[in-house]
This record gives structure tokens, sequence and C-alpha cells, in this order.
């Protein structure tokens, strides 16, 4: 650890030893969030509609507010935005992320109050504290850091508001500090047009001494691709050789890894997952060999969540973060400093060891296949291509999969559509070793494929390279946030991308 670096980790130390106690007074923690977001929203209209200062347990509180979705609060933050004060939130809220998540194409605007914005930067200062906790030699804060942010700079709502991307939002209200370390220019990283942008980054990065990059594992990859092409070189290790450490987030980075190990072969390269949304930052992965993140718990956000298998009942079993349990796929709803009240966020997760609670994000409240009753997960998908990968020599660039039903036979299959990076020797036997590798993962999987019964071998349909990139840039979601949906119940998404492909 260079000097700069091992004084400036001083700094750290204090919130090291505060993340240790999670692991035993986690409980506490999250019943202190719930009265004090509680108390700080007394006054709103929804204090006052549920009458938040007589709540003085969770169980007042469940019983009381309804869960929520984005349709549920929208009116109230067309109001918000409009200005009004002591809506949801007290005050007025000047910024908003615009997130049209994977399941449509419309926007969401989602508050980003100054507790949020707070919560977001704490968010980032505890991922460098626990990589420096578990890197001693690091030199993170000798060199430059490159972020590759939104793909919608802050733009005005009314004279009122502004919107953008995460990213965007939270990168133009930087500590200015916080600019002595990190690159591109703030011009350049709040470029809108995403194809000129990537080239604006590579031209103003290629030749920094970057130690450092964050971003979400699919979009950093087109730019890693840039730099290389821009430099000629084979390796990103050739352009910035004292590369560290990659913070990544938004999408699995599953399939992505064995790509980023053949573009940074080095025994020095770490990877930190995050789980930060437009609605909150929820997780850090704080040990290097448990891909499981570490549920952060003080960050004002009150956490619930709903066994899969309770989602679509009316009145669905909802229970606190001290109830969950090891193995078990639950939806997770969250209660935020953002004026988000028992909100279901979409994301399901699957908590891996409680005390510390550590979870790995196992799918999208809507993106998972149930058509036979096989309840085939993301995480799922992720493993058994990443596995499948790793025995044939294939390199999988973007992946969807769909039912397909066969109604004339009452039966069907799953139908991948899959854009290689580097093709396997053979098709037919990539298929056959992802079924396999499917059913290990997945009992309920492996039960509907029991000699063929009720679902039928999966089959693969090959995309010409780009056809990913060409949807998402004819829907307008390059960059960014915005990410490949990469299991359905029905065949919207798959039936566009295969016309494309063709």
């Amino acid at each position: 650890m260079d000097i700069l670096t091992r004084v400036t980790s001083q700094i750290f130390v204090p919130r090291q030893r505060e993340i240790e106690k999670f692991a035993h007074n986690i409980d506490d923690i999250q019943h202190k969030q719930l009265l004090a977001l509680l108390h700080k929203a007394k006054h709103t209209e929804w204090g006052k509609k549920f009458d938040f200062k007589s709540i003085r347990a969770y169980e007042d509180f469940s019983t009381r507010l309804p869960l929520q979705g984005y349709d549920d609060i929208k009116p109230y933050v067309i109001r918000m935005i409009n200005g009004e004060e002591n809506v949801l939130w007290p005050s007025v809220v000047k910024w908003y992320a615009k997130s049209s998540g994977t399941t449509n194409d419309k926007s969401k605007f989602i508050p980003i109050t100054p507790e949020i914005k707070r919560s977001q930067y704490k968010g980032g200062f505890d991922c460098v504290a626990l990589y420096l906790r578990s890197n001693s030699k690091s030199r993170f804060f000798s060199r430059k850091g490159l972020i590759l942010g939104g793909s919608h700079s802050p733009s005005p709502l009314n004279q009122r508001a502004h919107y953008g991307d995460l990213s965007a939002v939270l990168i133009q209200n930087l500590p200015p500090i916080v600019n002595l370390f990190r690159v591109p220019k703030k011009r350049i990283i709040l470029m809108d047009e995403w194809e000129n942008k990537i080239k604006a980054i590579v031209g103003n990065t290629w030749n920094e001494d970057v130690n450092s990059l964050s971003g979400v594992p699919s979009w950093m990859l087109v730019l890693i691709k840039s730099v290389l092409e821009k430099t000629g070189k084979q390796y990103l290790t050739e352009v910035w050789p004292n590369l560290e450490v990659f913070f990544h987030g938004g999408i699995s980075f599953e399939p992505y890894r064995e790509q980023y190990k053949t573009l940074i072969p080095s025994d020095n390269m770490h990877y930190m997952e995050t789980y930060n949304a437009s609605e909150g930052f929820f997780g850090i992965q704080d040990d290097p060999s448990d891909p499981a993140m570490l549920m952060m718990p003080d960050y004002g956000v009150f956490y619930e969540f709903i066994p899969l298998n309770e989602l679509s009942n009316p009145n669905p079993a909802i229970l606190p973060l001290e109830r969950v349990e090891v193995g078990k796929n639950y939806a997770m709803v969250i209660t935020t400093s953002g004026g988000l009240w028992r909100y279901i966020i979409g994301d399901t997760v699957r908590f891996t060891s409680l005390f510390p609670h550590k979870f790995v994000i196992s799918g999208r409240t809507k993106h998972y296949i149930n058509a036979f009753g096989e309840e085939l997960m993301v995480d799922n998908a992720d493993k058994a291509i990443s596995i499948t990968s790793l025995e044939t020599g294939a390199k999988v660039k973007e992946y969807t999969a769909a039912p397909l039903f066969m109604l004339d036979k009452g039966k069907g299959f799953h139908q991948w559509f899959i854009e290689f990076e580097k093709m396997p020797p053979s098709i037919n036997e990539f298929e056959s070793l992802l079924d396999k590798h499917l059913q290990e993962l997945n009992s309920d999987y492996e039960a509907k494929r029991y000699k063929s019964i009720s679902l039928q071998p999966l089959e693969i349909v090959v995309s010409r390279e780009g056809t990913f990139y060409d949807w998402l840039k004819q829907k307008g979601k390059l960059g960014g946030q915005h990410k490949i949906p990469r299991l359905s119940n029905d065949r919207t998404q798959i039936e566009e991308l295969l016309a494309l492909n063709s």
C-alpha cells in the first residue's frame, strides 16, 4: 500500500468497525430505521393519512400501510415533481432518477431526496472501506477511477425539478473533492448520446493511469473493447497496468466473468458487486471469495420480504428482515428515505447466511419462467450459462429465454436466444450441457424435464453479432442501467429479437 492510500485509508477504519457489528445488531438497526423514517414523515400527507405518529411497532406498520407498486405512487410523484411539499416525504424534492427498468418502455421517476443522495454516497464510501479492508496492497488513491455513468444527463422536468439516470444525478451532485480522483471529465460523463459518449470517454481516459472501474458489466465491456481498439492492444492491462478493482452492479456479473478474465489477465484484479438501484443502495460484496453481498441496514431503508410462492396471493405473507430464512427466494419490499412506503421494487433475493445477513439477487418478480411449473430463476440461468461456457470454451455475450408451446402436443420447451462472443464447438453439445446444468441447479426444472413428460429439451437460436445492441438502440436504451431481460414467461421480447435477427 502506497503512502497516500495508507494515510487516506485511516478515514475508513471507524466505518469498517461499525460494519463488523452488523453481524450482531442488524435487527436493532432495522427497528431504529423504521421509527426514524416514520418520525421524519409524520407531517406529510401520507404520515397523516396513516397516522405515523401512533405507530410504535412493526406490527402496527405492517397492518396499516398497504403494499405499493409504481402505478400506486405515480400520482403522488407527479404532484411532487410539480413542486408540492410534504406529499410522500417532507420538503420539495428537486431530483428524480429516470428508470424504465426492463419490463416496458414507460418511464418511472423515482424521487432522489437529499437523504437518498447521502445514502448513495455512503454506499460508495463503504465500497471503498470494504475493498481496502480486504486488500492491504491497494494503491487505490494514488491513481484514477473511471466511472461509466448513465446515458441520460440531468434534464429539466419543469422549473422545479430535474431528472436523469441515477448515476448522472449523483455525478452532477458529487462533492468537488471526488473529482480529483476520477475520470472522465464531468461534461463527458454527462453526455446524452451513448455512442459519441463512448468515443469521448476513450479519448479522455486511454492515456490516464486508471486503477479502478465502476459501472454495469455489459456496458463497461463495450468501453473496454473500444479502448483496446483505440490503442491496438490485446489486454486492458497493457493500457492500464495498475488496474486493480471493478465495482460492478445493475446485472449479474456471472455471464461476463470469463470475458473480463480474458481481457484483464491479472492476479491483482478484484471484482466487487454492489446492489444500488434508483430506489436505494442495498448491498455490497464484502468478501472477494464469496459472491453474496452484505445487506447494508443503516442507509435509511427498512426491508420486508414476500416469499416468492406468495407473491400472486391477494394477501401475501410479508416478513421483516428478522424472519427471513436461508435458501428461499423472496420479493423485496422497501420503505425508504425517498418517500417509498412498502414499495415492491421488483427484484428477488435469496439469503445465503444470517448474522451477518448476506444475499444474492436471484432475479426479478416478472423475469422468470414458470410456464410448466419449473420456476426457473435468473440466477439459475446465469450459473448454468457460466458452467456450460467453461466446459465448452464458449463465451456468451448476451442471452434471453422464453417458453415455446407446442399446442398440438400439449407440451413445450424453453427457447434460448444467445449471442456468442466465442462460439462453442457444437451448439448441440452446448444445448445438452445447458439443459443438464439447469436440472442440477433447479429441482423443479429437473422434475418437469423428467422423461420429457411436460417439458421438452431446450432449444438454442444463435444470434447474429449485434442483435441485442440493435434491439436496445431501437428502444432508446443504450448505456446506463439498461439491461437485457434474461427470462420471460411471454414471448414479446424474444419475438422482437428474432425478427431483428432475421
